[in-house]
């Protein structure tokens, strides 16, 4: 769509306040990090992890600044903005330590502000502030809205729920449109059922069996205090191509409420919080696509895409910083590598450069730093190697959550087994080129789908004192080596 003129004047709005931001910075650096990721991705474990191995006294050998010594403090601050809840950084560690189940997940903005004093490499001390944003992956899918009509949104949704499986999910949803006549007078009660039905069937999607990443409009799974409203009541419709909504029609109706919805949800969250970020983390879990399917897999490569179309990437200077932030790093990490053991970390690790390559190609020559890393911020397991026959496989050792199943055992959420999980491939290729499909979870029983990760309880930890207990992990300090470990140089 052209570039109008309320685009004019929201890039006029992002200036000014980037100015604002820039002033107040000046004096005291700050990084605003944006943690997001899909569903289940694990962001609420991943801050809660960050923060309490920073403000306790984590493990840290490959984060330079804290590895040397030259971090003496870090601390927690008050919440900078007014209008944004607080994370609930000590219940959700709660949760993790002594309630032994993880937090619950991300349905709303949160912030939460750290300060850390260090010293630098030629003695001098600094103060570096870090405000982490959380937000739902979801969200993020819903930017490129700001750049289509209802009619183009209307055209790509009806596409995408008419290929497998999301055909046999959207059938009930698909059966009502089939009775919606675009020209139609405006119906209210047809609206609400097309909604309703719609939302189903992108929560049909989005369940583990499947594990659909790509799920626009993001806040009809999480509506929030927006519930009911007009702005999140509307569907899609089949409307022809290059047509017009007629005034008081059906489709008039529609076009109105998904411009509502822009203009009520998508917009502000780019306004206020999206556009003011410098770096950020995309957590994936490559696992639960494993678990469902190739249709899966490439659903979340097709999201990957997306979001990392949306970031405002690029080196970032002091014009930038002045008139428009850019994001100058981007970390994408496949998250619960403690599902695995240590020998497909690696492996893991490629799925998900695989899944990001086209997108990162296509950022290649911006400036901004990107990297892939496989993490566990907070690790579940322990390896063992398990007798099978004469082999010995290179399996994990947990308590699985209650309710999970594998080789027809169901688990009481007490229990700790042993399990192999199987080897993910060497050349992740294959798997997305369809010479080498796997089956999974959408379209065989458990028993025969080739891959199936189990969910496992958090560990049980021993306090050391009056303490909370570090928080073992895989390769956290990986990532805060790589989003702000120049920044304490």
């Amino acid at each position: 769509m052209a570039f109008s003129f309320q685009d004019m004047v929201e890039e006029a709005r992002l200036s000014a306040r980037a100015l604002i931001d820039y002033g107040e910075h000046f004096f005291n650096p700050t990084v605003r990090l944006g943690v997001t990721g899909l569903s289940r991705a694990g962001k609420t474990v991943f801050i809660t992890a960050l923060i309490h191995g920073l403000t306790r006294g984590g493990r840290f050998p490959v984060f330079e600044a804290y590895a040397s010594g030259r971090i003496a403090r870090a601390h927690l601050a008050p919440q900078p903005d007014d209008a944004v809840p607080r994370f609930a950084y000590e219940n959700h560690l709660r949760a993790l330590i002594e309630e032994r189940r993880w937090p619950n997940s991300t349905v709303d903005i949160s912030e939460l502000r750290l300060v850390i004093d260090y010293q630098r490499p030629n003695g001098a001390d600094r103060t570096l502030t870090l405000d982490i944003v959380d937000y739902p992956g979801e969200w993020l899918l819903d930017l490129p809205l700001l750049h289509k009509s209802y009619e183009q949104w209307s055209a790509e949704s009806l596409a995408l729920s008419r290929e497998a499986p999301r055909a046999h999910l959207a059938a009930e949803w698909h059966s009502h449109l089939a009775t919606l006549k675009p020209e139609a007078r405006e119906d209210e009660q047809a609206t609400l059922t097309a909604a309703k039905l719609f939302t189903d069937y992108l929560r049909a999607c989005r369940d583990e069996r499947f594990a659909m990443s790509l799920l626009p409009p993001g806040r009809f799974l999480m509506p929030g205090n927006l519930a009911d409203t007009p702005a999140l009541t509307f569907a899609p419709l089949d409307v022809p191509a290059g047509g017009q909504a007629g005034e008081g029609s059906l489709w008039a109706m529609m076009v109105r409420r998904f411009e509502a919805y822009k203009e009520v949800v998508v917009r502000p969250f780019f306004r206020d919080h999206f556009a003011r970020l410098d770096r950020q983390i995309v957590l994936a879990d490559a696992l639960a696509a494993f678990n469902s399917g190739p249709e899966a897999l490439h659903d979340l490569e097709a999201a990957l895409a997306g979001i990392l179309d949306c970031f405002n990437i690029g080196r970032s200077t002091i014009f930038s910083s002045l008139f428009r932030p850019r994001i100058d790093r981007i970390l994408f990490a496949a998250t619960k590598a403690d599902h695995l053991h240590h020998s497909s970390h690696d492996r893991l690790e490629a799925v998900l450069r695989r899944a990001v390559s086209r997108a990162v190609a296509r950022a290649e020559n911006t400036g901004a730093a990107i990297d892939v890393v496989a993490l566990a911020a907070v690790r579940a397991t322990r390896e063992a190697q398990v007798a099978h026959g004469r082999d010995k496989l290179p399996s994990i050792l947990g308590t699985p959550a209650a309710g999970e199943s594998a080789g027809g055992e169901f688990f009481d959420g007490n229990t700790e087994v042993a399990t192999f999980p199987g080897d993910l491939p060497l050349d992740p290729e294959p798997l997305f080129n369809g010479t080498d499909a796997f089956r999974g979870l959408a379209s065989e029983a458990a028993g025969n789908s080739d891959f199936r990760f189990l969910r496992f309880r958090p560990p049980k930890l021993e306090r050391e004192g009056a303490d909370e207990p570090t928080l073992p992990h895989i390769r956290l300090d990986r990532a805060l080596q790589f989003l702000i470990g120049d920044k304490l140089s």
